[in-house]
């Protein structure tokens, strides 16, 4: 399970490096920041339950910051 993280940082370093490569800075660090999270989570060498809750957690936090901003921050484009 370690190595899954291991690889989830590994593409966040890639979507973090177009990200730099096309100007956007702010999402260039949270890239940054979640490769980092990846990364260290991947060498913690915890058990796979553990690795499970970790990723949960995290996908519920994801998944309210973003609903979040559609609905309350993000000004569309249309219209």
């Amino acid at each position: 399970m370690d190595k899954v993280f291991k690889t989830l940082g590994f593409w966040t370093a890639m979507f973090s490096i177009l990200f730099y490569v096309g100007d956007m800075m702010m999402m260039t660090l949270f890239f940054l920041a979640q490769t980092g999270f990846f990364v260290l989570l991947g060498y913690m060498k915890l058990t796979e339950r553990m690795y499970m809750y970790v990723f949960a957690a995290y996908l519920v936090f994801f998944f309210v910051g973003f609903t979040y901003y559609t609905t309350f921050i993000m000004e569309p484009a249309f219209g």
